[in-house]
């Protein structure tokens, strides 16, 4: 089409003109300098005077990439973006909140793709995380989350559905599983979406944010504010620790969340990470481990927006998981990713994180699960940054809520 051939000539225009090294002003000169003699990258005051549990919860020495890198921006043209996926020839598949799908190369964004299923839009809903079938190569299985209504109410649920050979739609698509007690509001759906070793699915929920809403985060018989583990029909996956209580929902993996927009598995260790928004302040960074309870509301590093105490302002407690890392003030975490490449071999095994109001993506690195060095990136580019993956070089692409892709390769 024209249209196409256009765009990709003025996406890729775009891509040359703004393509820069963004390390050269952050230190690239550092050579083979300490990385980690640096001041904690946090300079403002913390919301509160909350202790944390263990040296280095919080507010770690700040490290800086060496390697030159540079930073291109690909497309502006995206609408709301949210989840990320790499398919298996390298594409990206792009989620946009008011349900479509766009997949993108670099100097060309394709059109909507058509065919999910009815999207509830309004706030923090929408279409949300997408990840895609092991055996995409071969079956072109989708799976997506979002926000659906339900009668005058509305819950997260997962979709699937084959996308079409040529791009242009998805068939079949059907509802698998909805994360419920359905409930009228606006706000903490979570939720991204990807595939365990084992092929099942494990996605995440938001508690839906309000006051009565928050106790049935730690309501085993509720969906809400939860990490779920179900096959590709939708069913509890077989070994999920609640299988065969029957005060608990099968599905569940784990419980206490607020709201989890991030979840990867470490490539090494294969252990679950996830990251969830705090209020003000308490954003987290945690081990998912089957069964346990991650606390929330009883225990937590942040105030009420007001500033007010949540709940016995209390951070730790018996049976309660405490994070691996917290901020606060809040950089409000959003999707995250390992860096599993060779090509920049100081982000082995490092930890990604888009950050929405902190305006940057954090990397962290870690050492026997625990952090002990972090690093802002792309704060130049004044983004609101939603999500972030590994593609197949050894790059990293972002998608800013403005709408945004970006391409982080090595120099």
């Amino acid at each position: 089409m024209k249209t196409n051939l256009k765009l990709a000539y003025l996406l890729s225009g775009l891509a040359l003109m703004t393509s820069c090294n963004s390390n050269a002003e952050k230190g690239s000169d550092a050579g083979g300098a300490d990385t980690t003699s640096y001041p904690s990258v946090e300079k403002n005051a913390a919301n509160t005077d909350y202790k944390p549990a263990f040296a280095g919860q919080t507010r770690v020495k700040g490290v800086k990439t060496t390697t030159p890198f540079d930073v291109t921006v690909l497309s502006k043209e995206l609408k709301s973006p949210w989840g990320i996926a790499v398919l298996p020839d390298g594409k990206l598949l792009i989620t946009e909140k008011e349900g479509t799908l766009r997949i993108a190369s670099e100097g060309n964004l394709g059109e909507p793709i058509k065919g999910i299923s009815e999207i509830d839009t309004k706030g923090q809903g929408g279409l949300l995380g997408v990840t895609v079938d092991p055996d995409f190569a071969n079956n072109r299985m989708v799976y997506w989350t979002f926000a659906q209504k339900v009668g005058d109410k509305n819950l997260t649920a997962v979709g699937k559905g084959k996308l079409a050979n040529d791009e242009k739609s998805i068939e079949n698509a059907q509802v698998i599983y909805q994360a419920g007690p359905a409930y009228k509001g606006g706000l903490h759906y979570g939720s991204r979406i990807l595939f365990d070793k084992a092929g099942n699915i494990v996605f995440s929920t938001g508690e839906r944010s309000d006051l009565e809403t928050r106790p049935q985060a730690q309501d085993l018989k509720s969906g809400l504010g939860k990490i779920i583990r179900i096959t590709t029909d939708g069913k509890p996956a077989t070994g999920n620790p609640f299988e065969g209580n029957a005060a608990a929902n099968p599905e569940i993996y784990s419980y206490g969340h607020r709201n989890v927009q991030g979840l990867a598995f470490h490539p090494e260790t294969g252990d679950l990470w996830e990251t969830e928004f705090g209020p003000k302040g308490g954003d987290e960074v945690n081990i998912i481990k089957p069964g346990k309870n991650y606390g929330w509301p009883t225990i937590t590093y942040g105030l009420e927006y007001s500033g007010a105490k949540i709940g016995d302002a209390i951070q730790q407690k018996d049976g309660m998981e405490q994070p691996v890392y917290y901020y606060d003030p809040v950089i409000s975490p959003s999707g995250i990713t390992f860096y599993s490449s060779n090509v920049i071999p100081e982000w082995k095994n490092n930890l990604f994180i888009a950050a929405l109001s902190g305006t940057h993506i954090a990397r962290l690195v870690i050492e026997d699960n625990k952090v002990v060095g972090e690093e802002r990136l792309l704060t130049d580019q004044g983004q609101r940054f939603r999500a972030v993956v590994e593609g197949t070089n050894g790059e990293l692409f972002a998608i800013t809520d403005a709408g945004w892709l970006i391409k982080v390769s090595k120099k």
